[in-house]
Parts: C-alpha cells; structure tokens; sequence
C-alpha cells in the first residue's frame, strides 16, 4: 500500500480533505448530533416546567386560602380542646367547680360519679353533687358554670331548705352557717372527646369536706 507521500500532491490534498469530511461527519453524527438532541430533550423539558409553573401561578391565590384555612382549623380544634378536653381529668373538672364555688360563697359537699354515656365522638361523665349556701350565691354558682369556657351541663335540680336537706335528696345533713339558707342537689354532666368508644364507666362515691 503506498504512503500519502507518494502520491501526487493533488491527490495528497484530496485525501487530506476526504479525510477531514469524515472526520467532520463522524464528529456531527458522534458528538454534536446527539448535543443537539439532548439539548432539544432539555428544551423541552424546560417549556413544560415553565408550562407547569405558570399552571400552578394560577392556584397561588387558592394555595393562600387554604393555608389560611388549615391556620383557622388548627384554631378552632385549640378551642375544641379547651372545649371538651380529650381525657378524664375528673380532678380538674372537680377542681374548677370547686373554684366557683368559692368564688360564689357556697359549699360543695359531695360529688358523686354517675355510668358514664359513650357517643360516637365523645363521652357523657355526670356527677351528681350536693351544694348549700344563700338562696343567690346559689344562683350566681349555676350562672358562673353556665359562662364556664368548658361544657358542663347542670339538670335534675332540687331545691329546699336547709331545715330539710333531705327533700332535696341530700346523703347528709350539716351544721349550716347562718346565712346558709337552701339546699341543693343536681347532675353536673361533663365532656370528654376520644377517638373510639370505650366501656362505660361504673358509679362511685367521692365527698368534699366541708363546714359541719
């Protein structure tokens, strides 16, 4: 096989281009056509996220309202809590009665825990209890627990005097201040949320001391 330099130069020139076309197609075909593709891919996957951006710019508006939604759902179910706590705290709902009582100047003398009511979302938990003290201390007690921010309801009320306790379904008598002028006994019925029914809860007896 003869060398490039044995040729005429003219040949040699035209091999020497020949060479350089393939060289060129095959860096075209090789490199630069697939550049080119994987460029165009790129383009296009840009013009549908760009597609899909001015989509979503369309729904910002929405997205504000429904995060402001999700802030406002939040806020509601912290007053819910408060509202109907999620456990069986009987203490502090003994505890709170027990507040406005003092603050209304009568006495608590008994709580008694009732069967409990199991609903779908929630559970009934009633107390009976046993209170006396001046006829509108009374009254402004049951309108205190009223106004309470957690749910208590107050029924089957009976009213008498102190001079006969037990028309009134009192469990003891008293010896009873000289402004004390009624006894009474009622059901203080209060809310507990849970996720799932539970059993219902057996009675039981638990007494505040108070002044004899």
């Amino acid at each position: 096989m003869a060398n490039l330099t044995d040729l005429p130069e003219a040949k040699q020139w035209g091999v020497i281009a020949g060479m350089a076309l393939l060289l060129t197609l095959a860096a075209y075909f090789g490199v630069f056509r697939s550049m080119s593709t994987a460029n165009e891919a790129d383009a296009q996957t840009l013009q549908t996220k760009m597609a899909e951006n001015a989509e979503l710019e369309r729904y910002r508006p929405k997205l504000v309202q429904i995060e402001q939604q999700i802030e406002n759902l939040k806020l509601q179910l912290a007053i819910q809590e408060r509202i109907v706590p999620d456990e069986k705290e009987a203490d502090k709902f003994m505890r709170m009665m027990q507040g406005e009582a003092e603050k209304s100047g009568i006495e608590i003398r008994r709580y008694t825990s009732m069967p409990t009511s199991t609903r779908e979302f929630y559970t009934e938990v009633p107390f009976e209890i046993e209170v006396d003290g001046p006829y509108y201390s009374l009254l402004n007690f049951f309108d205190r627990v009223a106004h309470l921010e957690r749910i208590i309801n107050i029924s089957s009320l009976a009213m008498t005097t102190v001079s006969k306790p037990m028309d009134a379904k009192a469990k003891h008598t008293y010896q009873y201040a000289p402004g004390e002028s009624v006894v009474a006994t009622c059901v203080a019925t209060t809310f507990f949320s849970h996720a799932q029914q539970g059993p219902a809860g057996k009675p039981g007896l638990r007494t505040v001391a108070g002044r004899h």
